[in-house]
């Protein structure tokens, strides 16, 4: 019997099935370090503690995506090992602030299964749970991943596919316990936009690029212990290239709407999300906003139901006139981000 993994293919999964992922992940300041150093991310409450101190909070917390990739990177091995693509998010909920030396866990639950009419490969949705070291759930998500069948012969299974909401409601957003926003300091946070400044439809260029190198993205994947054989094995596609992990690209362009949204503090939940269009090292990733709702949660506290698109192309590209996303475009994520109403 082999001793090695090499991964579930999309024969392995039945809906319903519960996955216990290895290995717990004790995450400290160097992840916060490292995650400055790979994205240009400058909000101020992820980057200080004095700044989360005068928020109401006992220090700052990590980036919410260090959770997010730390509990996705768990996944890899048992989702997305054989993964074509990874295709898209919903129901995404941040339950609670991760602070250095919380350590992190995830589990995930089968709720779809469709094989592709090639026969040759098939789409797995799973909900999956990031859970900390007193058993408590810090992120809770629904992905799907286009998997490679093993035996292209293997009978199809019944088709299930998950009935998933459009977005998270403003109702089901987390507040973090003692956030406040009394004594904000617009001036070191880096700009004076509040929720009420902006308008429903308003779109935001974010004006800055980053060109993508093949060193940064093979350090993050090895961060966020993403061993997806697209991410690490260029023999592994036909091309000869390996395909930038989308969470990747979420992270650029998150950071890079600090410019025109610095006060977006925290994300509180991704409504949806798509990674349209392969990126690859050398491509200049940029990005830019559309505000799509705005709900008041706390007295201070709103949220801002934004469409993040990063592209490779210029402002505000999305479709074409069928309607197909443009192949300049690589990513659209609707999230929920909380900040001083």
């Amino acid at each position: 019997m082999s001793k090695t993994n090499s991964g579930r293919f999309f024969e392995d999964y039945t809906v319903g099935d519960v996955i216990r992922h290895a290995v717990p992940r004790t995450v400290a300041e160097g992840e916060r370090a490292l995650y400055t150093a790979l994205y240009p991310q400058r909000f101020a409450l992820h980057s200080s503690d004095a700044f989360a101190l005068w928020c109401g909070l006992d220090g700052s917390p990590m980036d919410d995506l260090i959770t997010f990739h730390t509990v996705f990177g768990k996944t890899v091995p048992d989702i997305s090992l054989n993964a074509v693509a990874n295709l898209g998010y919903a129901e995404g909920r941040f339950l609670q602030p991760v602070f250095p030396g919380d350590t992190l866990r995830s589990e995930s639950q089968v709720i779809g299964v469709k094989q592709n009419s090639n026969g040759k490969s098939g789409v797995v949705w799973v909900r999956t749970t990031g859970i900390n070291q007193s058993d408590e759930a810090v992120l809770s998500y629904v992905r799907w991943v286009m998997v490679r069948k093993k035996d292209a012969a293997a009978p199809a299974p019944d088709t299930v596919i998950p009935d998933l909401t459009d977005a998270v409601s403003p109702t089901d957003l987390v507040v973090p316990e003692g956030l406040n926003f009394d004594d904000y300091d617009f001036g070191l946070a880096g700009e004076p936009h509040r929720a009420s400044d902006y308008a429903i439809e308003e779109r935001i260029d974010h004006v800055d690029g980053v060109t993508i190198e093949e060193a940064e993205h093979m350090l993050a994947t090895r961060l966020w212990q993403n061993t997806a054989k697209v991410h690490f094995d260029a023999t592994h596609r036909e091309d000869g290239k390996r395909l930038i992990y989308g969470g990747h690209i979420i992270s650029l362009a998150r950071a890079l709407s600090f410019n025109g949204l610095a006060n977006a503090q925290c994300i509180a939940a991704i409504n949806g999300g798509a990674h349209v269009n392969p990126c690859f090292a050398g491509d200049t990733v940029r990005a830019w906003s559309e505000v799509l709702d705005r709900a008041d949660l706390a007295p201070g506290i709103a949220a801002l139901r934004l469409r993040l698109v990063a592209t490779r192309g210029a402002a505000f590209a999305l479709r074409d006139e069928n309607g197909k996303y443009l192949p300049e475009v690589l990513l659209d994520l609707d999230y929920w981000a909380l900040m001083p109403a």
